[in-house]
């Protein structure tokens, strides 16, 4: 389950009243100026919100849209996956299901968002994410593979994640960045199981689901959800591949 954390590579400008300017980190006056850069976010952004909700942004939804194990500010978006969990139902996956739960860090960049417009999807490129894995993470993760455990990750970003610092079949520890475009047909090295929300037709996200479990089954479990009446994006509904 990925933490979170906000590493800052752009140019952007603040209205009048934020009283100050982000610059590019290779800018000289970068040094001075991006310490107001959070501060600004917090009193002046918005948590986004997906097209069907039919309301401005409140302050409740400061919460909402947060994972309850994130722990450095920043990313440019929640793992949305992550959202579906209390610390009660973690707490119980772990006393009840004997869940071993490990955690890593992750920068959701814009690349997860990013529409496929490419004809050849071996002509799309992914940006970079970048990404910290705990040796805990990685020696807890290579032991339930060789026990022949399943691995079950929430949201297509750690997968993108393990399946990018997988070599030779075992996670590697460390910093690093994932740029994988992970897509039919695909041999999956660590993921055996995936909780993730419901994604754009036109996106990455969706592409990955199917390398996992087949475009067949993608479009019979979309299918059943859009007859449901499921929510996407978001702030939508999960489903579990096994």
């Amino acid at each position: 389950m990925p933490q979170r954390r906000l590493t800052l590579n752009t140019v952007a400008y603040s209205p009048p009243q934020a009283g100050g300017e982000i610059c590019n980190p290779h800018s000289e006056r970068q040094s001075s100026q991006t310490g107001i850069f959070p501060n600004w976010l917090e009193h002046f952004g918005l948590p986004p919100l997906p097209p069907y909700i039919k309301r401005p942004p409140e302050p409740a939804d400061c919460e909402r849209y947060q994972t309850v194990y994130a722990r450095h500010p920043g990313s440019l978006a929640a793992p949305t996956a992550g959202l579906h969990f209390t610390p009660e139902l973690l707490a119980e996956l772990e006393r009840v299901a004997f869940c071993d739960i490990v955690k890593l860090t992750l920068d959701v960049g814009l690349g997860t968002f990013q529409p496929i417009l490419a004809d050849n999807l071996s002509e799309h490129q992914m940006a970079n994410e970048r990404y910290n894995i705990p040796p805990e993470t990685a020696m807890r993760i290579n032991q339930a593979k060789s026990s022949d455990r399943r691995i079950t990750m929430v949201g297509t970003t750690v997968v993108r994640t393990l399946e990018s610092a997988a070599s030779g079949g075992e996670v590697i520890a460390g910093e690093g960045v994932a740029s994988l475009f992970i897509y039919p047909p695909y041999r999956f090295k660590v993921v055996d199981q995936l909780l993730t929300n419901f994604h754009r037709p036109d996106s990455t996200l969706l592409q990955l689901v199917a390398a996992l479990i087949s475009w067949d089954l993608v479009n019979e479990a979309y299918g059943k959800a859009l007859e449901a009446g499921f929510c996407f994006y978001s702030y939508g509904d999960a489903m579990l591949v096994l």
